[in-house]
């Protein structure tokens, strides 16, 4: 498993999985380094999409993970990381929001993620 900035060449694979924006905003967040892909025996398995809420804190915005790979630490390993990257980009706090009834808030809350 390896995890690092999604490049252009994975551009294809990350417009059929996130559904959330354009190909052409994809295509511009590929180009700012606000998406990071994850890779579990040399395939692709996942990515993080992240932005800066008020232009300054980052915001991670989407967290997915193949299905057939969840529930074995592969999007806590992605998380870690873009925490990592943050802290080292200069960044002291980190943000993420999810509805009240989805399964991912128990996943921030297990990470020290705080509800507000």
């Amino acid at each position: 498993m390896y995890i690092d900035f999604v490049g252009a060449t994975d551009l294809d694979y990350l417009v059929a999985r996130d559904r959330h924006l354009s190909s052409g905003a994809l295509e511009r967040k590929v180009e700012l380094r606000e998406v990071l892909l994850l890779w579990h025996d040399d395939k692709r398995a996942g990515f993080l999409r992240f932005g800066y809420f008020w232009d300054e804190i980052p915001f991670m915005n989407l967290l997915w993970v193949q299905e057939s790979l969840r529930s074995r630490g592969l999007g806590t390993r992605l998380i870690a990381f873009w925490e990592k990257e943050m802290l080292e980009s200069g960044y002291e706090m980190v943000m993420t929001s999810s509805l009240s009834n989805e399964r991912a808030q128990h996943l921030y809350r297990r990470l020290g993620y705080r509800d507000c």
